[in-house]
């Protein structure tokens, strides 16, 4: 079989790494290209080619991502950021196959202010936001963040002061206390809902650390899926981030429609979306209904060392290394 040219965005982050390396381990034939704003990153060495690409914000990108694809005869691109998301969406009439919802799902979740108004003006639970000009101390706790994803960086916990934090760059988010759970859930090219898989996780710096499956919340996630499905066509892997409280109530606080950071893991217990990816967008197959196991994880840091290199400056794809 023909190997397929995939590209995977963002190989600097967890959520690349874990995409790259689940394909890796798919047993399809696979050339994968890995693209990053900075030409070294953690994920250069599951790459077999890499390209240093401009910020998704930049005029520049899309032209350099039309290059790179007729370049390497790319058939599809998997973003695994939410502006490449977004923006990989809007032009998916000048690329080839792109691995995201349309672009007016997307451009609803990628902002949290317009995934609340939205969600909430159609009675789809989200927690509550308001632009930081508008708040007047209507929560008891609450969270100043960025209104589009940046890796949950910028976070500001109950700030004595919110006045300072600029409308169209912020929300204020109502801040519920609780177990914090993510639900990844994929919906076929015909929009029928495959499955999903919910874990409990305990985070450090905004990233997994340990998570464990649940099946706590199964009922109630899914209503608010399919209601989510009525309202906006999605399409793909999408994931929800919520807490359930001592009351049992589930408050979903955050959207990525695309996949999300704990892929890696959850390839693991039944439910590997990146492979069902290329299975439907490249392979024209239909997605079975995944049986879920239990289990939990944890990461762990580990090292790639590049021993023919004397500065990171100078890896690249052709740069011998190992794992220690």
């Amino acid at each position: 079989m023909e190997a397929k040219n995939i590209l995977v965005t963002g190989i600097g982050g967890n959520v690349g790494q874990g995409i790259l390396r689940n394909l890796r381990v798919s047993g399809y034939s696979l050339r994968l290209v890995g693209s990053n704003v900075s030409k070294t990153s953690a994920g250069n060495h599951l790459c077999d080619k890499i390209y240093e690409l401009p910020y998704a914000r930049d005029e520049a990108y899309i032209p350099a991502v039309q290059e790179l694809c007729d370049t390497e005869d790319i058939h599809l691109i998997i973003p695994s950021t939410d502006y490449e998301s977004l923006c990989l969406a809007r032009h998916r009439d000048k690329l080839p196959e792109v691995a995201a919802c349309p672009y007016e799902t997307v451009l609803t979740f990628t902002d949290k202010l317009e995934t609340y108004r939205y969600l909430s003006h159609r009675d789809i639970p989200f927690a509550e936001c308001c632009p930081p000009s508008e708040y007047q101390g209507q929560f008891e706790s609450f969270i100043v963040k960025p209104r589009e994803g940046r890796g949950s960086r910028n976070l500001h916990f109950n700030p004595a002061r919110w006045d300072g934090f600029p409308d169209e760059e912020y929300t204020v988010q109502k801040l519920h206390l609780g177990k914090e759970i993510t639900t990844a859930f994929y919906v076929d090219l015909t929009g029928n809902l495959v499955g999903h898989i919910s874990l409990l996780r305990t985070l450090v710096n905004g990233a997994t650390v340990f998570c464990r499956v649940t099946h706590a919340c199964d009922r109630e996630i899914e209503r608010i899926i399919r209601e989510m499905m009525a309202a906006l066509e999605i399409r793909g892997a999408c994931n929800i981030q919520y807490i359930l409280d001592e009351q049992g109530q589930l408050h979903p606080f955050e959207i990525n429609c695309r996949i999300s950071g704990t892929n890696s893991v959850r390839a693991n217990f039944g439910f590997n979306d990146t492979v069902w990816t290329i299975e439907e967008r490249l392979y024209g197959k239909s997605i079975d209904k995944p049986e879920i196991r239990s289990g939990a994880a944890y990461r762990i840091l580990m090292d790639v060392i590049f021993p023919d290199d004397p500065s990171l400056d100078e890896v690249n794809d052709q740069s011998n290394f190992y794992l220690y």
